[in-house]
């Protein structure tokens, strides 16, 4: 055994079943499922846990709360679900893994970095193997290890910056029509911001609400494609302001809510203040894949490629794991065996926490199978 691990054993963790990473719906749905089946996972929430609900206020849309359940409510409810049946949570974010050799490890503490594999396929950082556990395991967090990891850290949605933005998050201000254009059902005015994909569904989903939706994009021409510019265009109550920014989100405090939003105009310089009942922002979203980086496939954007595919990347990684009848084993392992994934951090297309939830169900399942070695009873 390396002196080095011999050395800081005390910092070496029991070796685990399965190592949840995150705590959204998808990652507490995991551990519920996981906890059920008696592996007794770990979880490691993070320090803010419970993803983006947490920065929601009413929850429409979740199978079970006929009336609506607050988005920290529900989060609230998962995570205690979780622990009933013998989930240990720790609000602890991890900021290093290796899932080069097994059993994988996995670090809490310390600054968050992707470690790099050399072409032997062991993992190092700037240091030799020997020196580098020594470092890590001393100075940059404790080590955690792991038969299996499930990856349910999600995304999160690319921000304008502007003042007002986060102050009316959930009061006016928006990242999800889907979710919440319901709530603007009679509202005279919304906007959308943004010029792709996401943000002509955006603006087709809050149209059949609002009275008139506005698309501020800061270009005269959408990234999107032409057949989803297409149906937007051909709604009466939807406008474009091209070549446009927003500057600011004004609000009311004494109502808690937004009322206008500050647009410049990048070619005249003209800046007006346009009174608006609600914005929606569809800039992107970010996948929190950075610390993986390395480690395991992931797509041009970020995203962690899956076997349950979404992409040509995931398409041909299935391909690669068809059983002799044709049936794709283990839909949520990434491209390392014993490695997960659910959630946003793989799910670019649906984005809800109800498909979140189901994404942790499933690879939940997958790891018992996985661990038990009893696939082929399925």
């Amino acid at each position: 055994m390396n002196d080095s691990m011999t050395t800081n054993d005390s910092k070496q963790k029991s070796l685990r079943d399965v190592i949840v990473i995150g705590s959204g719906p998808a990652g507490y749905t995991a551990a519920l499922y996981l906890a059920r089946a008696e592996l007794k996972p770990l979880v490691f929430a993070g320090e803010s846990w419970g993803g983006q609900l947490m920065l929601t206020t009413t929850v429409d849309d979740y199978p079970g709360f006929e009336s609506g359940i607050q988005g920290p409510d529900l989060m609230e409810k998962m995570r205690k679900q979780a622990a009933r049946f013998g989930a240990e949570i720790v609000d602890r974010t991890a900021s290093k893994v290796d899932f080069s050799t097994k059993p994988f490890r996995v670090w809490v503490g310390g600054p968050s970095t992707a470690l790099n594999v050399t072409s032997s396929g062991r993992a190092q950082d700037d240091k030799t193997d020997s020196e580098s556990l020594s470092v890590l395991s001393s100075e940059k967090g404790e080590i955690y290890r792991a038969k299996t990891v499930v990856i349910a850290t999600g995304a999160e949605s690319k921000l304008l910056g502007v003042p007002g933005e986060k102050e009316f998050m959930g009061r006016g201000v928006s990242t999800c029509a889907v979710c919440d254009a319901p709530f603007y059902k009679g509202k005279e005015q919304t906007y959308v911001v943004g010029g792709g994909d996401a943000a002509m569904e955006e603006a087709l989903a809050l149209a059949k609400y609002a009275n008139r939706v506005g698309v501020i994009h800061r270009r005269d021409t959408l990234k999107s494609s032409k057949i989803m510019q297409r149906r937007v265009e051909e709604k009466k109550n939807v406008e474009f302001l091209w070549n446009s920014e927003v500057m600011e989100i004004k609000g009311s405090k004494e109502q808690n809510k937004a009322t206008g939003v500050v647009v410049n105009n990048n070619k005249t310089g003209e800046t007006r203040e346009l009174p608006m009942d609600g914005i929606f922002i569809a800039i992107g979203h970010t996948p929190a894949s950075t610390v993986f980086k390395a480690q395991i496939e992931l797509d041009e954007k970020g995203y962690i490629v899956s076997r349950l595919g979404l992409s040509a990347k995931s398409v041909a990684l299935a391909r690669d794991h068809l059983n002799d009848m044709g049936i794709l084993e283990y839909p949520t392992m990434t491209s390392v065996e014993g490695v997960f994934a659910a959630g946003d951090v793989v799910d670019f297309r649906y984005r809800q926490a109800v498909t979140a939830a189901g994404w942790g169900c499933m690879a939940a399942m997958d790891v018992e199978k996985f661990l038990t070695g009893t696939m082929s009873s399925w």
